[in-house]
């Protein structure tokens, strides 16, 4: 009887200890934030889903930092493409002590957020804000992992005029922070290129109907018409093209290049009518890792990727490096591993200039046809 009451004791002993071991196990908070309500939701869950995978696949291969086995914790938030919504959720997630954040998807709301983010020296990683201004105020953890929106906007106005051979050339944006803009970067590279913007209008990023504005437009005549602005207003925008009879080629950045566009346009979408640019893409030596990356996203999430998943779970692949680097998941520490980092992501080489911007981004160009997005060229 006193062996078995020694015995209870320590086993239970044994027990707490590993409780203990597996209690002290070091959670490290990743964030993302994204619009998770409003039009352009089905976005911000994509980058979500994109993040969330990285996140799983480190906790599932025992990812240690500094020698020790780390959790890995994504904190979600909804900034609902809003300036002021952004700004609550960032002050929010500095208070949770979050180590990290991957987002915002939108310029608007990556731009007022990354004081808050740099002011408390965290390090933001935007998988999809393409604004220039984001990594020219000097913050230190400013970084994106996309091409920036002088480079798509020039490359799309010098395709414009040269490869399309277009003159007359319409310009509507939605007055955000991305939409106007991709659209002033594309005004000023078709212009160079030889281009006439003939016609400016402006949308908000709400907006259903279009009819002023595209009648007032209608009477320019113009061979293209670009819409610096998302797929939830663009493809609205291509159905009452089609009614007023406007032929244009409809032109855009990548917040209308994505796989929502055709339901959203309808019959609104004809072949080779739209012509857009993702800021990233991926080279023939890359395709292979892309298209398993889509397949093992749609096996994890039952639909394909809708915009820029590749590039949030880059980025918060590209974190967990970094973290690696340093020995430490302390913002202070690993930042400067995150500065000068060259990290082999799906969607190519991560790197950064001193800025923050991506080195080396690439641009992808593609069209539509049977209302599916199809492939036009890779270019940097």
């Amino acid at each position: 009887m006193k062996l078995k009451s020694a015995i209870i004791p320590l086993t239970a002993a044994i027990g707490l200890a590993f409780a203990g071991a597996a209690y002290s196990q070091e959670v490290v908070k990743i964030a993302h934030v994204g619009p998770l309500s409003g039009p352009n939701a089905h976005m911000g869950k994509d980058n979500e889903n994109g993040a969330r995978m990285a996140v799983d696949e480190l906790n599932a291969k025992g990812f240690t930092i500094g020698g020790k086995k780390v959790k890995f914790e994504l904190v979600g938030e909804d900034d609902a493409s809003d300036p002021k919504q952004a700004t609550a959720v960032a002050t929010k997630l500095v208070d949770q002590k979050v180590a990290a954040v991957i987002g915002h998807l939108n310029s608007g709301t990556t731009i007022p957020a990354s004081k808050i983010y740099s002011d408390a020296g965290i390090p933001q990683v935007s998988p999809s804000a393409t604004n220039p201004k984001y990594t020219q105020q000097g913050f230190k953890t400013a970084f994106r992992v996309v091409a920036n929106d002088a480079q798509l906007g020039a490359a799309l106005g010098k395709y414009a005029v040269q490869k399309l051979g277009t003159k007359q050339i319409a310009v509507i944006d939605d007055r955000t922070a991305y939409g106007q803009g991709v659209a002033d970067e594309f005004a000023k590279g078709a212009k160079a290129a030889g281009g006439t913007i003939v016609g400016t209008q402006y949308t908000n990023d709400k907006a259903t109907d279009f009819n002023a504005i595209l009648t007032s437009l209608k009477g320019k005549k113009p061979d293209v018409v670009f819409f610096g602005g998302m797929d939830a207003v663009g493809g609205p925008m291509l159905r009452q093209m089609k009614q007023l009879g406007i032929s244009a080629k409809f032109m855009g950045g990548d917040g209308i290049c994505t796989g929502s566009l055709p339901g959203l346009a309808g019959d609104g979408l004809g072949d080779d009518q739209v012509i857009c640019a993702e800021a990233g893409g991926v080279d023939e030596a890359g395709k292979k890792g892309m298209d398993d990356f889509r397949a093992a996203y749609k096996k994890k999430f039952g639909i394909d990727v809708v915009y820029n998943a590749a590039y949030a779970y880059d980025a918060t692949m590209t974190v967990a490096d970094a973290m690696a680097k340093a020995g430490s998941a302390d913002p202070k520490k690993y930042l400067p591993e995150l500065a000068k980092i060259s990290h082999k992501g799906v969607t190519g080489v991560i790197a950064f200039d001193a800025k923050g911007d991506i080195k080396d981004g690439s641009l992808t160009l593609y069209t539509y046809k049977g209302g599916q997005r199809t492939l036009l060229a890779v270019t940097k």
